[in-house]
């Protein structure tokens, strides 16, 4: 045991005649072939993002001055044609070019608001398919120069012009009381001044003026109509006054019929006819009185 011992150890401890060893160093095999496929579809990729980053600037028609209809000026953005809007537009100021009309379309309803600092509706101005909505402290419309020519409040609606014209079939209805200087119709037109349910009551501290200049004047009611002066005079100024619905006083046989008539008058205030005759016919035919 003691030799073989020996040889082992004196084996081991001899010097190798072989020269040392090299390890290679770097990616061999499968390896290799995956990484040189990742390296060409990154290419791929790049030029496919390429191509279509190309294709998207020449379909929007992207350029120095802007996008497509979309130009950016001095003065803020210019858009050409038609434009739809998804999402909120928020702008200073919105106006078309010279000389063009400036439209705004909408499928349902397009509205306007504007706001105070903390982002509250002040005024709101909504046009929808079934009507126009317009919420604010105060409505008013002026012309050019300036002239007011409507005005609506809380308080009162104001008319401005020199003349409100109203061409409905039907006219105008009031539920309360109006106040004007002057009531007339259109030329060849007729005024029809109408309550069907109440009374029609009009006042003025200076005076009452009805004038028909080229045609008649009719008052129509159901019961009574009563015309009162308390401090004055009544006065019927015409060539001709008619009243053909007066009642007529008993005829007596006796005389020859007439067709004169005078005018009695009962303590009552009424009104009748009585045949004329030689005298005063009236006290005979105060039946009618009655």
């Amino acid at each position: 045991m003691m030799p073989q011992e020996q040889y082992t150890h004196h084996r081991s401890t001899m010097p190798s005649s072989e020269g040392p060893q090299v390890y290679k160093v770097g990616i061999y095999g499968w390896r290799k072939r995956c990484l040189y496929f990742f390296v060409l579809l990154l290419m791929i990729l790049i030029l496919v993002n390429l191509a279509m980053t190309i294709w998207i600037l020449k379909v929007m028609n992207f350029t120095i001055d802007g996008m497509g209809n979309l130009r950016i000026t001095e003065e803020g953005l210019k858009l050409e044609g038609v434009s739809e809007f998804l999402q909120p537009l928020y702008a200073k100021e919105i106006q078309s070019r010279p000389g063009n009309a400036l439209y705004f379309k909408s499928a349902r309803n397009v509205t306007v608001n504007i706001l105070n600092d903390q982002t509250k509706v002040l005024t709101q101005l909504i046009t929808g398919p079934k009507a126009i909505e317009a919420y604010g402290k105060k409505f008013e419309v002026k012309t050019v120069s300036g002239k007011l020519l409507f005005s609506a409040d809380n308080n009162e609606v104001v008319v401005g012009a020199e003349r409100l014209r109203v061409l409905g079939a039907e006219g105008t209805v009031f539920p309360k009381s109006i106040e004007t200087p002057n009531v007339r119709a259109d030329p060849f037109k007729e005024l029809r001044l109408e309550s069907p349910t109440r009374s029609l009551v009009m006042e003025a501290p200076k005076g009452v003026e009805i004038n028909a200049e080229a045609g008649n004047m009719e008052a129509t009611c159901r019961t009574e109509l009563r015309l009162e002066s308390k401090d004055g005079e009544i006065k019927l100024d015409a060539a001709k006054i008619k009243l053909p619905r007066l009642p007529h006083g008993s005829y007596t046989p006796t005389g020859t019929r007439q067709k004169v008539f005078e005018i009695c008058v009962c303590a009552n205030g009424r009104l009748f006819l009585s045949q004329a005759g030689t005298g005063s016919t009236c006290q005979i035919n105060t039946s009618v009185c009655l």
